[in-house]
C-alpha cells in the first residue's frame, strides 16, 4: 500500500524521501519494526481480552513439573501473530506480486484451520479439537492451491542466462543474454550442480505436474504438523520459527537479487526479493510474541499460530525453490515429528510382540523427554534455539558447500 502511495508521490511531486520505498531493505526494516510494535503494544490488550472471555488453555496432566500451573493461560495468541504478519505485508509489500499474494492466502487459510481447531477446544470444550481428517483436507487444499499456482502461473519463472561468443573486428566478445522460463527446477544441497528438476527424464511430461503438486502437499502438511507438535513449551515454536524466518529472508533476498545470485552461482528468481518483506514481518511477529510467550508464558499461540507458522514456512521455502533444504533448516520440527513417530511405532510394535508397550523416550515429543529428565523449561528452549541457529548457519553454508 505505502509502496504505491510513495511511488506516486515521488513520481508526481518529487517528494523528498519518497524514493526510499523503492528499496526492499528499507521496506523490510519498516515491516519488522511495525510487526514488533503491533505484537508488543497490542499484546497486553489481546491477553486481557482473551482473559475476559475466558479463552484459556485446558491442560492434560502429564506429570510434568509446572505443567498444571499453566492451566487457564490465554490461548489463541496466534491471532496476534497473524495480525503482525498481515498488516506490515499489506502496508509495505507490492501487492501485485504473485508470491506475496500466495503467502497472504496461505497465512489466512492456515489461520482459519487453526482458529477452528482452537475454537472447538475452547468454546465447545472438546479437547480433541478439529478432527484430524478435516485438518488434512485443509492442508491438502492449500497444497493444491500453492502447487497449481507455482506450476501454472505465468509470473512464476526462473531466469536462465546464456553466453554467446561473437567475433567483431577480429576480437572475440562474450554476449550475455537471458530468458525467463517456467520450470520445475529446485535447489538440492551439497551437490556441485545444485539444481534438481521434477520433470524426470524417464517419465512422460504429463506426470511432472502430479509429482510436483504431491511434493508441495507433503511439504506443507509435514512442516505445519511439525510446527504444531513443537509448540509444547513456552517460547519454543515462536523462537524456532523466528530463526527459520530470518534464514528464509536471507535466502529470498539472495535469490531475488540478480547480482548476488550470479556471484554465488545460485538460481535467480525474478520478483522473489519481495518475499523479504513478508519474512521480516514474520521475524518481527515471532520476536514480539516472545515478549509475552517466553517462560513463564502469559499467552499461548494455540493451533491458530502453530499451524499457520508451519504452513507459512513451507510455502516460503517452496516459492524460493528451497524446499529440499527444509529437513536441514527445519531440523527442530523434523526431530520433534520423528520423536513422536518413533515413540508410537515402537510402542505398538513391542506391545504386539511382547504384550507390553515399551518406549524409546521418557515422553514424546522430544522436548517433553527432557522435561522428564528434570531439565528446566527455559534451558530446554534455549538449547533448542542454539541447535536451530546452527542448522540455519549450515543451511546458508550449503549455498557454497557443493
Amino acid at each position: 500500500m505505502f509502496y504505491y502511495l510513495f511511488s506516486y508521490l515521488d513520481r508526481e511531486f518529487d517528494l523528498i524521501g519518497a524514493g526510499v520505498f523503492q528499496y526492499i531493505t528499507f521496506r523490510a526494516g519498516m515491516a519488522t519494526v511495525l510487526s514488533l510494535l503491533i505484537t508488543i503494544f497490542f499484546g497486553k490488550k489481546i491477553i486481557n481480552l482473551l482473559k475476559r472471555y475466558q479463552v484459556g488453555e485446558s491442560i492434560r496432566d502429564l506429570g510434568l513439573e509446572g505443567q498444571m500451573e499453566k492451566k487457564g493461560t490465554p490461548t489463541m495468541g496466534g491471532l496476534m501473530i497473524l495480525m503482525a504478519i498481515l498488516l506490515p505485508t499489506l502496508f509495505f509489500a507490492k501487492l501485485d506480486n504473485i508470491y506475496i499474494i500466495l503467502l497472504l492466502i496461505s497465512t489466512m487459510w492456515m489461520g482459519i484451520i487453526g482458529f477452528l481447531d482452537d475454537y472447538i477446544k475452547v468454546f465447545r470444550k472438546n479437547k480433541k479439537g478439529l478432527r484430524g481428517k478435516f485438518k488434512i483436507v485443509g492442508q491438502v487444499g492449500l497444497g493444491l492451491i500453492v502447487g497449481l499456482t507455482l506450476f501454472y502461473n505465468d509470473d512464476v519463472v526462473v531466469r536462465e542466462f546464456t553466453k554467446d561468443f561473437v567475433q567483431q573486428d577480429g576480437i572475440n566478445e562474450v554476449v550475455i543474454g537471458y530468458q525467463d522460463i517456467q520450470s520445475t527446477i529446485t535447489t538440492i544441497p551439497f551437490f556441485k550442480n545444485n539444481e534438481f528438476d521434477y520433470n524426470l527424464p524417464f517419465l512422460p511430461d504429463a506426470y511432472t505436474s502430479i509429482i510436483y503438486i504431491l511434493v508441495v502437499i507433503v511439504v506443507i502438511t509435514a512442516v505445519s504438523n511439525g510446527a504444531n507438535i513443537t509448540d509444547g513449551i513456552d517460547g519454543l515454536a515462536a523462537g524456532t520459527t523466528g530463526i527459520i524466518a530470518l534464514t528464509l529472508a536471507i535466502l529470498a533476498y539472495i535469490s531475488g537479487n540478480v547480482i548476488i545470485s550470479d556471484y554465488l552461482n545460485i538460481m535467480y528468481i525474478p520478483n522473489a526479493g519481495e518475499l523479504v518483506i513478508f519474512c521480516t514481518a514474520l521475524v518481527g511477529a515471532c520476536i514480539g510474541f516472545l515478549w509475552y510467550n517466553a517462560y513463564p508464558a502469559q499467552i499461548f499461540m494455540g493451533d491458530t499460530g502453530s499451524l499457520s507458522l508451519g504452513g507459512i514456512i513451507a510455502v516460503l521455502a517452496l516459492t524460493i525453490r528451497k524446499e529440499l533444504l527444509i529437513p536441514l533448516l527445519c531440523g527442530i520440527f523434523l526431530i520433534e515429528n520423528l520423536s513422536v513417530i518413533m515413540q508410537v511405532s515402537y510402542f505398538k510394535y513391542t506391545k504386539k510382540k511382547y504384550g507390553e508397550g515399551r518406549r524409546i523416550f521418557k515422553m514424546a515429543p522430544l522436548h517433553h523427554h527432557y522435561q522428564k529428565k528434570d531439565l528446566n523449561e527455559a534451558k530446554i528452549v534455549t538449547r533448542f534455539w542454539i541447535v536451530g541457529i546452527l542448522l540455519a548457519i549450515l543451511t546458508l553454508a550449503t549455498l557454497k558447500l557443493r
